[in-house]
This record gives structure tokens, sequence and C-alpha cells, in this order.
């Protein structure tokens, strides 16, 4: 059977990626590795011992049924992992649940790595889009997501998980941007190829603040009235029909009105 280009071509991007890292990147089948994913993420996140961001049993289970449950490793020591599953479109979409990456690695893309891997893996199996969410007001993410992974914002999800009560998350509102990935469009593949598109178009910007992380920890009103104004704004854009275009490195969403 030929392996179709675009198929080759992500494989040997995923693999680059993982080389340039330093990493090893392969599924995790067995309970002992999966339970090092869940001693990473306790890590990594801090959350309450009775609400893990995902438990042990369902690690196995998705991984048992044919899901994604990957680690990233230097050396013998795991340094990120990433759990998705097979979603709707039924036969074309993995939904990429949680993805962590060891606080010392920060910086050496192990994240993209793991990105690359995961789209791999998706064309190989015929699917087409990946769709994950991740929290609007962290600078960091929404750039790697919307800038360098091409990745197109489709929805606001206020309060998604509701209080989650994490080190990271804290305890107010958990308001989400759904994102989804068009592994085959040709600015994903060239965003993979580390080639991501260029600067955003002119449009009205919506502000994220510098640290959320920390404005959690220190001021937690203030983190609170950054969440509401952005659901507010960016909410209501996406609500209405508008388009987010990009993300800027200062730290703002770029919209394309209706």
């Amino acid at each position: 059977m030929t392996i179709p280009d675009t198929v080759h071509d992500a494989v040997r991007a995923a693999s680059a990626a993982a080389a340039a890292s330093a990493v090893r990147i392969r599924e995790l089948p067995d309970l002992d590795s999966i339970r090092e994913v869940d001693d990473l993420f306790r890590v990594i996140w801090r959350p309450d011992p009775n609400n893990p961001p995902v438990s042990n049993e369902l690690m196995r289970v998705l991984a048992h049924a044919g899901n994604y449950v990957v680690g990233a490793y230097l050396g013998d020591r795991l340094v990120g992992a990433t759990v998705g599953f097979l979603a709707t479109p039924i036969g074309r979409t993995l939904h990429s649940h949680v993805t962590g990456v060891s606080e010392g690695m920060r910086g050496r893309s192990v994240g993209f790595a793991l990105k690359l891997h995961q789209r791999a893996w998706a064309l190989e199996r015929g699917l087409d889009t990946i769709t994950w969410t991740f929290d609007p007001l962290v600078r960091r993410n929404a750039y790697f997501n919307l800038a360098k992974l091409a990745a197109r914002a489709v929805q606001y999800l206020p309060d998604f998980y509701g209080e989650m009560g994490d080190d990271i998350n804290g305890t107010g509102a958990s308001d989400r941007l759904l994102v989804r990935w068009d592994l085959n469009a040709p600015e994903v593949a060239a965003a993979c190829d580390g080639r991501p598109p260029p600067a955003a178009a002119d449009g009205p910007l919506v502000p994220t603040p510098a640290d959320i992380e920390g404005l959690r920890k220190t001021d937690p009103a203030s983190a609170d009235e950054w969440r509401l104004r952005l659901r507010e704004s960016l909410g209501t854009y996406l609500s209405s029909g508008a388009e987010i275009t990009g993300f800027t490195r200062d730290g703002a969403y770029v919209v394309e009105p209706l």
C-alpha cells in the first residue's frame, strides 16, 4: 500500500521535531507507563488529589481502545505526555484532551514535537482534524496554538470544566477557547515545517494579561476581572460570526469582524 505524500511529510516533520527536542515519543499502552503520566501531570498541575487531569483507569482504557496516549522521553525520563480520543465527526477527528510538559523542559519545543507526532498519528489513521481547548488568557498557549501551529479558533466556551481548583487554573471559572487544526491545510503543513503563517492582518485587538497564572495567585480579583472582560469581548466576537485571525507577539488576539 502506497503511503500518501501528506502522511509521509507529516511523519518526517514529526521525526525532525522530536530530534530537535532530543526526545523520543512513543505510545503508552502499558499500565506502568500510564502511571508515569499520572505522576507527571500531578507535578505539573498540582491538582486536588481526588480530581486529577485524567485518571489512570481512563488513560488505560483509552489506550486499549486505540485512542491517543503518548509520552515524550528524554533518555529514560518522561518529560511530556498527551492524551486524546476519537471524536465527531466520526472517522475524521481526534480531540486532544490534555497535554503537559515538565517545567524543566520548557523552551525546548517538546510541546511542538508532541503536537507534530499527534498530527502524523492522526493522518496515518485517515483522520483530517484535531480539536482541543485552551485557556484563552494564557498568552504562551494562545501564541503556540494560533500562530505557531496555525490552528483556528472556532468557539468560546464559558466555564467549560467548572471550578478546577488546581495550582495552574486556580478557583475561578474555566473558560476555554476551542480550536480546530485542519491537518491537510497548506498553512498547517507549512507551520509544521517551521514556516508559520505571516502576521495577521490589521483588525481589532483583544489584549490578554502578561501573566495570568501569577495574577491568580497574587490578585485573584483582578484575574477574575480579566476573565470576564475577555469572555465579553472575545466571546461576543466569536458568537457573532467574527473570526480570530491571529495572535500577536505582545499578547493580543487579532479579530476580523463580520
